[in-house]
């Protein structure tokens, strides 16, 4: 659905390149059919690096294209809205990773008929292994939310959830690769700390988090089942998950989720 499709792209930064260089490597999209937009002199030197057009305001990237994808600071959306309300063609697709803001918030500065995508993206997506969520506006039918899904699948997997849920999802997979990372951190302290060398622990540490992740993916079995499988009776791991719980990591984690969710909730702009 997105060859031959133009695509705007405004705020090239670090998920906007991801999503171009997806685009372009894998989702069948030629580097001519996208424009990208910049506000700092890094991101307009990722644009020249990606081969894209460059437009120097936001009307003119979206001016003619069939999906634009607001890739901007939330603080910046409404006056990006503002800038390309006029310019939109008819039955374009708005897109936008700008975290807290709502389709309700969009719709309201964009128009109630535009239809709107608001997508929860994590930084994964770098490396085409991000995990996207996806929920649309009233105004966005079946065939917006193939396309929508389209260009995220190109970066990694995607979900579909009601609105209402996206702050927990904000919670869970866009904070959740730093929470990921504190786990390799550690483990990757624990092997140093047990003689193992340190480049070598680190990659023991995150090659295991990869594979173990892969088994939750691929299998599609219960990580507890996983678990099991790996605890054998009065084996080494069940000690070591004897620990994990006394120091309490589940309810830790579980918590992090929870106050992440919270903070993604008070950073939600007010709604129209």
């Amino acid at each position: 659905m997105l060859r031959g499709k133009k695509i705007a792209v405004l705020g090239v930064g670090k998920i906007g390149e991801a999503i171009i260089r997806a685009l372009i490597g894998r989702g069948g999209v030629q580097a001519q059919d996208v424009t990208g937009t910049a506000a700092r002199d890094e991101s307009a030197a990722r644009i020249e690096r990606l081969g894209i057009k460059a437009a120097p305001g936001n009307a003119l990237a979206a001016k003619g294209a069939d999906v634009v994808v607001i890739a901007v600071k939330p603080t910046v959306v409404p006056q990006v809205c503002e800038e390309i309300a006029p310019v939109l063609a008819k039955g374009a697709l708005v897109v936008s990773v700008a975290a807290a803001v709502t389709t309700k918030t969009l719709e309201a500065a964009l128009g109630a008929d535009v239809p709107v995508i608001r997508v929860m993206p994590n930084t994964p997506c770098l490396l085409g292994e991000g995990m996207s969520v996806l929920a649309r506006g009233k105004s966005a039918k079946d065939e917006h939310l193939r396309l929508a899904r389209e260009l995220f699948d190109a970066v990694g997997r995607t979900a579909v959830l009601d609105e209402k849920l996206m702050d927990g999802v904000t919670g869970l997979s866009g904070s959740g690769p730093a929470y990921v990372y504190v786990v390799i951190e550690s483990l990757a302290e624990a092997g140093v700390k047990v003689g193992i060398p340190r480049d070598v622990s680190t990659l023991l540490a995150a090659q295991t988090v990869l594979g173990a992740a892969r088994m939750v993916l691929e299998l599609g079995e219960h990580p507890a089942l996983l678990k099991d499988a790996v605890t054998t009776p009065a084996g080494c791991t069940v000690d070591g998950l004897l620990e994990l719980e006394e120091g309490g990591l589940r309810v830790t984690l579980i918590k992090a989720v929870m106050r992440a969710t919270e903070r993604a909730r008070e950073l939600a702009p007010p709604k129209p």
